[in-house]
C-alpha cells in the first residue's frame, strides 16, 4: 500500500508538472475579482415578481458556479441581483451572466440585406448559379436568399446520439463565390465565408460562426442559391404569403447595423423579424455583412432542451454544442424540419435565434427525427462550454441591464489569509508536540501521516483548480485547518487500540497491531462517514462560504481515510518489526511504564483472542 500511495503522489505531481499548475487558484476574497449589479427590466416597467427574481438568481448561480466550487457568489439586493466572480475581468462577467440565453427554432419566411444600399450605389443582383434539383423549381427559386451549401454525406460512423439524422451547414451570405468542390471523401465543401453568430455579445467581431447539424449525414450536393442584395424595396421578390403585415413593415425599416436586436425578448407565439451576421470575403470582421430575416412562430423553444453539452466532432475535430430535446421537443423538431424540407427556398431553412439574434439558419436537407441537433462552426472550447452552460441551465425569466460594475480588491483577504496560515501552522505545531510528548516513538507516525495528508491535500487543491475551476477561499482554508484535528483523531483511535491490546498482556506488538487495526478501522470509518455525510448535506443545502467550508471538510475527510489505510497502518506494521518498538523501549511509547505497572511481559507468539 505504501508503494501504491507513493505512485499516486508521483502521478498527481506529474499531472501538475505537465499542466504547469503549481499553486492553487484563489477565490474572490484572496485574489479579487469583479462584482456586477444587474437591474431587472420588465415589459411594463413594473417591479419583478419574487418568483422570477429567485429563478433568475438560481439560473445565474448555476452559470457562474455550476460545479459549486468556483467561489462565485450570487445574491439578491432588493430588486437587483449582485454577482461576484473571482479572478476575471468585467467583460467576462457581463458576458457570462448578462444574456438571457433564450433559444428558439423558427422557420425562415424571408431573407433580405440587413442594411440599406449606400447613397448613389445602384442595386445589383448577383448571378444565379445553376441550382441543384433539390433547390430548383417553384417561386422560391428566384427569391433572394443567402448562399447556402449542404455538407452532409453518408457515413458508417454514428453521430453522438448513435441514431441517424441529418446535417446541414450554412455558408456565406456575401458576393457570389465559386461552387464548392468535393473533397476526396465525397463531402461537399461549403464556401470559405461561413456564418457568424453570437451567443453572448452583440459585438460583430466576437461572433463565432455557427451552424445547426444533426447526428446523421446523408449524401447531398452543395446547393448554391441566389444571394440577397440591397434594393430600394426590401420586399422585392419576396414571397409574402402567410407573413403578418406588421412583420413586413418591420422588415422594411429594420437596419441591422443600427439595431442588431441583441437581448430582445421575442414572443414565441408571434412572427419575428431579426438580424444575423455573415462573414465577408476575407477574415476582417469589419467586412461582415448584416442579414435580416422574417421568421415564423417558434416551432421549438429552449424549454424543450433536455441537455446541452460541448464536445469535439470526431470527423472534423471542431468544437460543437450537442442538443437533445425532451417532452414535445423531438416531435416539434421533426415537424419543423419536415415542413422546411418540403418548402422552397428560403423557407427550406430553419433559423436558430438566441437572445433575439439569428446565429444560424441552415438549409434542411431531410426531415430530422432523432430528437437531437448540433450547433457547430467556429467554436473554441471555452465558447462551446459557455454556450452549452447557458442553454443547459435555462433562460433567464427577466431581461437585465448593468447597474454597476466594480473591481474587488484582495488586500483585506490577503491579510486574513496570512492570519489563517499562521493559525494553521500553530495548530499543526501543537498537534506535533502533543503527539511526540504523549506517544513518543509512535508520534513519528503521526507527524509523517500529517505530512502525507498535507501533500495530498495541496495536490488535490491545485489539480481541482486547474481542471474543475476550484478556487481556494477563506472558508476553504478554515475547513482545511479544522481537518488537522480530524486526521489526528484517526491516529489516536488506532494507537489507543494498540495499547489496549498490549495492556492485556496476551499479544506481541505485531499481533496487537493487526488485531487493533480490525477494531480501530470500524471506529475510524464510522467517524469519517458521519463527518462526510454532514459535509455533503451542508454542501448541497448551503451556498457561498458555508458550501466552501463543507467542500473542504468533505475533501479532507476522504484524504484522511486514504492516509490512514494506505500509510498509517502499513507504516505502523513496519515499525512493529523493529526491536526498538517490539521490545518496548522507553522512548517507543509502548514501554511498560507508559501502559501500566502491572503489565506482564508480552508473549513472543501471537494467540487467538
Amino acid at each position: 500500500m505504501l508503494l501504491v500511495l507513493l505512485a499516486i503522489i508521483l502521478a498527481m505531481g506529474g499531472v501538475m508538472f505537465l499542466n504547469k499548475a503549481f499553486t492553487p487558484e484563489y477565490g474572490l476574497d484572496l485574489a479579487g475579482g469583479t462584482t456586477v449589479t444587474l437591474q431587472p427590466i420588465t415589459p411594463n416597467g413594473s417591479a419583478p415578481s419574487e418568483e422570477s427574481l429567485n429563478l433568475a438568481v438560481n439560473i445565474i448561480r448555476d452559470r457562474v458556479n455550476g460545479s459549486g466550487i468556483s467561489d462565485a457568489e450570487v445574491a439578491k439586493s432588493g430588486d437587483n441581483i449582485v454577482i461576484s466572480v473571482p479572478g476575471v475581468g468585467q467583460e467576462e462577467v457581463v458576458k457570462l451572466v448578462g444574456t438571457t440565453a433564450e433559444l428558439r427554432f423558427r422557420q425562415v419566411l424571408a431573407i433580405g440585406p440587413g442594411t440599406p444600399a449606400p447613397p448613389g450605389e445602384l442595386p445589383t443582383q448577383a448571378p444565379t448559379p445553376t441550382p441543384s434539383p433539390a433547390a430548383s423549381g417553384g417561386q422560391g427559386a428566384t427569391t433572394p436568399t443567402p448562399s447556402r451549401s449542404a455538407a452532409p454525406r453518408q457515413t458508417a460512423e454514428p453521430g453522438p446520439s448513435g441514431s441517424p439524422a441529418g446535417r446541414a451547414l450554412s455558408s456565406a451570405l456575401t458576393n457570389p463565390s465559386p461552387a464548392p468542390s468535393a473533397e476526396p471523401s465525397g463531402r461537399a465543401t461549403p464556401s470559405a465565408n461561413a456564418r457568424r453568430g453570437s451567443a453572448a455579445t452583440a459585438t460583430p467581431s466576437a461572433r463565432p460562426r455557427r451552424s445547426t447539424t444533426a447526428t446523421a449525414k446523408p449524401e447531398a450536393s452543395a446547393t448554391p442559391t441566389p444571394q440577397p442584395t440591397a434594393s430600394d424595396d426590401p420586399l422585392a421578390g419576396v414571397d409574402t404569403t402567410g407573413i403578418d403585415p406588421a412583420a413586413l413593415e418591420r422588415f422594411k425599416t429594420l437596419d441591422c447595423a443600427k439595431e442588431m436586436g441583441q437581448g430582445a425578448q421575442d414572443d414565441p407565439n408571434q412572427q419575428y423579424v431579426g438580424c444575423g451576421l455573415e462573414d465577408g470575403n476575407d477574415a476582417d470582421p469589419k467586412n461582415d455583412v448584416y442579414v435580416k430575416y422574417i421568421l415564423d412562430k417558434a416551432a421549438v423553444t429552449g424549454t424543450s432542451i433536455d441537455s446541452a453539452t460541448s464536445g469535439v466532432d470526431q470527423t472534423t475535430g471542431e468544437w460543437l454544442v450537442q442538443l437533445s430535446f425532451k417532452g414535445q421537443g423531438p416531435e416539434q423538431w421533426s415537424k419543423v424540419t419536415t415542413t422546411a424540407f418540403n418548402s422552397q427556398a428560403p423557407r427550406n431553412q430553419v433559423a436558430m435565434v438566441l437572445d433575439g439574434v439569428v446565429i444560424s439558419a441552415p438549409v434542411i436537407q431531410e426531415p430530422i427525427t432523432g430528437g437531437r441537433a448540433q450547433i457547430s462552426g467556429g467554436f473554441t472550447q471555452p465558447t462551446a462550454d459557455e454556450l452549452a452552460n447557458q442553454l443547459k441551465y435555462g433562460a433567464l425569466p427577466l431581461k437585465f441591464e448593468k447597474s454597476s460594475i466594480d473591481e474587488v480588491s484582495s488586500t483585506l483577504g490577503a491579510d486574513q489569509l496570512r492570519g489563517g496560515l499562521i493559525a494553521g501552522a500553530i495548530g499543526l505545531l501543537l498537534v506535533v508536540v502533543y503527539s511526540m510528548l504523549y506517544y513518543r516513538g509512535l508520534g513519528i507516525v503521526s507527524v509523517l501521516s500529517l505530512v502525507v495528508a498535507s501533500v495530498l491535500t495541496y495536490q488535490a487543491v491545485v489539480l481541482l483548480g486547474a481542471f474543475a475551476n476550484f478556487r481556494l477561499s477563506l472558508p476553504h482554508i478554515i475547513g482545511l485547518i479544522v481537518s488537522i484535528g480530524i486526521t489526528a483523531d484517526s491516529f489516536i483511535v488506532y494507537f489507543e487500540r494498540i495499547r489496549d491490546e498490549m495492556k492485556e498482556g496476551r499479544r506481541s506488538l505485531r499481533a496487537a497491531v493487526e488485531v487493533a487495526w480490525v477494531r480501530a478501522r470500524r471506529t475510524i470509518l464510522i467517524a469519517d462517514a458521519v463527518m462526510f455525510i454532514a459535509a455533503v448535506v451542508l454542501y448541497f443545502l448551503a451556498v457561498g462560504g458555508v458550501a466552501g467550508f463543507a467542500f473542504a471538510m468533505g475533501l479532507t475527510t476522504l484524504i484522511d481515510i486514504a492516509v490512514v489505510f494506505m500509510f498509517t497502518k502499513p507504516f505502523v506494521a513496519l515499525l512493529a518489526r523493529l526491536r526498538f518498538f517490539a521490545k518496548g523501549h522507553k522512548l517507543s511509547g509502548l514501554d511498560a511504564e507508559r501502559m501500566s505497572e502491572t503489565v506482564t511481559a508480552p508473549k513472543t507468539a501471537p494467540q487467538e483472542a
